[in-house]
């Protein structure tokens, strides 16, 4: 079985390696030395501060990425590199953009945990699995995410067709969801339990080939009118990382909040 490697062991990064120890998805399992491992999993730099936002912690956190990234890209042959380490979306596109042409080997965690939320929330309500349900939260792993409810449908039946649907409730129920982290931040002063499972989750993904598909964040690449920012786009995973980005079919206005989130993104890129 491979080799995975965690940079940054505080309170995420090492709830990762339990949570692929637990999942027993590889052989060995080092912690910050990564040379020669299958996969890289980076959760260094600080975290989140109550009222503070992902983006507040940028400029803390796109220095070090720069760094490991520059030691990584020397590495033959090369690893898949999984970032965690918040701003996720901002911080991947560093990362992208210090590897140079990754060929999909660099993905962010991005909006998989929001997204498994949705699910349990929507399941909850409706009276169903959340395995059942399918759709995403997507843009930005953060303030600008939304929920593209084109896509959320259990059997083949949109969401907006189930019997008690309300899109007030809706938006309050994702609302929860985009607020969760803060909420768990100002109680008990870090997120860790959720975030390590769901990278558990997405490690499997790679080290099984399992070609699961999963918002993860990569380069927009042009999709939806959107270029230079990395944001959630519902993915393929597999051995190689990033198999493939598929481009559901969005209304207008999802079109329009996946670029007012690309916008926010560019906007921090900018200012670094």
């Amino acid at each position: 079985m491979p080799c995975v490697a965690v940079l940054g062991t505080g309170f995420v990064g090492a709830t990762i390696a339990y949570a692929l120890m637990h999942r027993g998805v590889a052989d060995e399992i080092r912690l910050e030395e990564a040379a020669g491992a299958d996969l890289v999993i980076i959760c260094a730099g600080r975290n989140s501060r109550p009222d503070e936002s992902r983006l507040d912690l940028l400029r803390d956190n796109a220095q070090r990425i720069r760094d490991l990234c520059g030691v990584i890209r020397g590495w033959s042959p090369p690893p898949v590199v999984l970032v965690v380490s918040n701003p996720v979306d901002v911080l991947t596109e560093i990362a992208c953009r210090t590897l140079g042409e990754t060929g999909g080997r660099v993905f962010g965690s991005g909006t998989t945990l929001d997204t498994a939320r949705l699910k349990t929330l929507v399941g909850a309500r409706f009276g169903l699995d959340p395995h059942s349900i399918h759709g995403y939260i997507l843009g930005e792993h953060g303030d600008s995410e939304f929920a593209a409810w084109s896509t959320v449908s259990a059997g083949g039946a949109n969401i907006r067709g189930w019997t008690g649907y309300d899109p007030a409730a809706m938006a309050k129920l994702f609302e929860e969801v985009r607020t969760a982290a803060y909420e768990i931040i100002r109680r008990k002063r870090a997120t860790y339990y959720a975030i390590g499972a769901a990278v558990g989750v997405l490690a499997e993904a790679v080290l099984r080939d399992q070609r699961s598909v999963l918002p993860v964040s990569v380069p927009a690449a042009g999709r939806y009118g959107i270029t230079g920012v990395c944001l959630s786009l519902p993915c393929v995973l597999g051995r190689g990382g990033v198999v493939q980005v598929l481009e559901p079919p969005l209304e207008p206005e999802e079109t329009a909040a996946l670029r007012r989130s690309a916008s926010v993104l560019s906007s921090a890129l900018a200012s670094l």
